[in-house]
């Protein structure tokens, strides 16, 4: 099911004294906040002036925060993005939790957590069983967003009480 809005991060600390917060990212990686042009924090619109990275972090200043002791009240908040904004056929984790999953047309649960490996992520599938699903295309079928709906192909050693 698509979100409205997506967490993107949570401001950490002030930059300097012209209203720059720095912004833990939740993502993958830095690079993604840069993209947009627009944020949402604690229900408010902002406009985005510039958003950089700096090594793990993003250093956001928005328009309306100008100061760094209006900067210091973002502390803590969390910043988030518009969906309509994200690029086409990106899928966030948050979108994903929930999700039914269906295995050889039947449903095996829903989609309780994502893990993050070094090799790829895994979908944690809790139903009647528990299965951990590795997040490639041998084993996802299809994913319908808009109907809340993944197709997977199940191997033996998915199902975690398995032997």
């Amino acid at each position: 099911m698509k979100l409205q809005f997506l967490e993107a991060g949570q401001i950490v600390s002030t930059h300097g004294v012209r209203g720059e917060m720095k912004v833990l990212p939740w993502s993958d990686g830095p690079d993604f906040l840069p993209e947009f042009q627009r944020v949402c924090i604690c229900g408010t619109v902002y406009t985005v002036e510039s958003c950089r990275i700096q090594k793990t972090c993003n250093l956001l200043k928005v328009k309306g925060i100008d100061t760094i002791e209006q900067a210091q009240l973002m502390r803590g908040k969390t910043v988030e993005v518009f969906r309509e904004d994200a690029p086409d056929g990106m899928i966030f984790v948050a979108e994903l939790i929930g999700m039914d999953v269906i295995a050889e047309g039947e449903s095996i649960g829903k989609i309780a957590d994502v893990l993050d490996y070094p090799g790829n992520k895994v979908y944690v599938v809790k139903g009647e069983y528990e299965y951990m699903i590795p997040a490639v295309s041998q084993f996802i079928e299809n994913i319908d967003m808009d109907a809340g709906v993944m197709r997977v192909r199940l191997i033996e050693g998915m199902r975690t009480d398995e032997n």
